[in-house]
């Protein structure tokens, strides 16, 4: 790191750390983004570990992908590090010719055996996100033949079936696709760890920005790579300060000592309308809210009882009043607008039906239950608005919240009875969404693919089976019909009880300008923001 850099971190942080004692009012730096918002739920910011909404949307920004999603048009795959591909006719060796010229943020050229290292250190690593790429048939053992550089340009991926390609390229353009500089992660390795303790905190990418510095629960400082290919990024830096409270991101927003306010709630949002040095712009996500039921509680494994809390649920007065303009009723995993998408909501609030339910399961009294929750706006907010609901029909609900980290590390431990999530997912094809939700291939509790069917104890082999089928399906009015059913079947029976689907409204000084923030959690894009 250059002295220059080393001063205009340290002048950063001197901000972040003032910024943090006391309420400021002064505006902010010219060619700096501040944003106030929660960043609680970031644990890493290693590309083989990122799965959290923050950490996501980061690491788009700090790391380049093998392949990338079209900023003009999400569902479009493109070039990333590499910049062309070919698929052999049966459909098991995919051949990248890495970028010409692309280099990391340190200068150092992008190579094919920086990218055979990124992907095979994912598989190695084995963190939640794994999966993504052992769906591939690559284990641990077999990566290191199946993921070979070639030469400096040339990247060979053999996998075990002949999968959809619009499956396997979508999977590239996730946050597992980053391209991590072997030698510095080497450089920084501990016990075979391939540098994770270090990338956990720290950023060897090719992206449009460097972290440069993260205090847990109170900032994080972005800094401009100069020699992006596509640019330097328009801002020298971008901020996130942890604001939980909605009221006090208000505030901050109006007398200018944040440039962005990410997590407004309905009241917050109504009463910036009048103000014209604030403009509010309400993105359409991908990101659906749900309740994950941990079949570990006995009474949570019941269809009857899954049904009747179906049935608890306000869906209107929950989604219509409080989380307008954050969230509207969807009772589907595949979010409205992406390929496959059913729209039909068979759920509103019945009462009577959900207690003769609860009855006929052996529980006419109801029975207590743990609602973990995160702990900022709306989360507690819908956790209080569900317990009243569901005390209706004699269900006890507590309402646990806590910081995002721990409710992550939580779900992801499977140690809860009940919690409130969002889900969004990490590449463009619908089968993104179905493995996590359907794919559990050891239910015991070491289990290391930790996706939300092993998190809630459960696993249907008919509906798994289904959505193999769906991959390898190139009808796609074919393809269509099978998710059709397999939503249909999460929604009756299942630990899932989807509610909602996010609209998210970002709050910003009226002179922000070219905020992107794309479908899914990780597809927002700082370099062409300006102010």
């Amino acid at each position: 790191m250059g002295l220059k850099s080393v001063l205009r971190m340290t002048t950063a942080v001197v901000m972040l750390s003032f910024a943090s004692m006391a309420p400021s009012y002064a505006d902010t730096p010219p060619d700096t983004l501040v944003m106030a918002t929660s960043i609680d739920g970031v644990t890493s910011f290693d590309p083989a570990e990122v799965f959290e909404f923050v950490g996501g949307e980061i690491s788009n920004n700090v790391y380049l992908r093998l392949l990338v999603r079209n900023e003009a048009d999400f569902s479009e795959v493109i070039g990333g590090a590499a910049e062309s591909w070919e698929i052999s006719e049966d459909g098991l060796t995919y051949t990248f010719t890495m970028r010409d010229g692309l280099t990391f943020a340190s200068g150092a050229p992008v190579t094919a055996q920086d990218a055979a290292f990124s992907l095979q250190r994912v598989v190695k690593l084995g963190k939640s996100p794994a999966f993504i790429l052992t769906q591939f048939g690559w284990t641990p053992e077999n990566v290191e033949q199946n993921v070979t550089a070639q030469d400096d340009r040339t990247l060979v991926l053999r996998i075990s079936e002949a999968f959809a390609p619009t499956l396997v390229l979508n999977a590239l353009s996730s946050g597992v696709g980053s391209m991590v500089e072997k030698a510095v992660a080497l450089s920084h390795e501990k016990d075979g760890d391939l540098g994770y303790d270090w990338l956990r905190s720290n950023s060897a990418g090719a992206g449009a920005f460097v972290l440069r510095a993260w205090q847990p629960n109170e900032a994080i400082v972005l800094e401009a790579n100069e020699s992006f290919y596509l640019g330097k990024p328009k801002l020298n830096r971008v901020i996130y300060r942890h604001v939980p409270e909605a009221t006090a991101q208000r505030l901050m927003l109006e007398r200018g000592d944040v440039d962005m306010a990410r997590s407004l709630g309905a009241e917050q949002i109504d009463s910036l309308a009048s103000n014209s040095d604030v403009k509010v712009e309400i993105d359409e996500k991908a990101t659906v809210l749900y309740i994950g039921l941990n079949e570990k509680k006995p009474e949570l494994q019941n269809p009857k009882v899954q049904e009747a809390i179906r049935l608890l649920v306000d869906y209107d007065g929950i989604g219509g009043t409080m989380l307008r303009h954050q969230y509207r009723v969807h009772q589907s995993v595949l979010a409205k607008g992406g390929f496959a998408a059913l729209e039909e909501l068979p759920y509103k609030q019945d009462l009577e039906k959900a207690k003769a339910l609860l009855a006929e399961a052996g529980y006419p009294d109801g029975f207590n239950l743990e609602l973990d929750v995160f702990a900022g706006a709306p989360y507690r907010d819908i956790g209080e608005a569900l317990q009243a609901n569901f005390a209706q029909a004699g269900i006890k609900v507590s309402v646990v919240a806590s910081d995002r980290r721990q409710v992550l590390t939580k779900y992801r431990a499977r140690n809860h009875q009940a919690v409130l999530m969002v889900w969004s997912p990490d590449y463009g094809d619908p089968h993104s969404t179905m493995d996590f939700f359907l794919s559990n291939p050891d239910n015991s509790d070491a289990g290391t693919a930790k996706t939300a069917a092993w998190r809630n104890s459960w696993f249907d082999p008919e509906l798994k089976e289904l959505a193999d089928k769906a991959i390898h399906e190139s009808d796609t009015e074919k393809r269509k019909a099978i998710y059709a059913d397999i939503q249909r079947s999460l929604q009756t029976d299942s630990p899932f009880v989807v509610m909602f689907q996010q609209t998210e409204p970002v709050a910003m000084r009226s002179n922000v300008e070219n905020w992107v923030s794309g479908p899914a959690f990780d597809t927002y894009v700082f370099r062409g923001i300006t102010k």
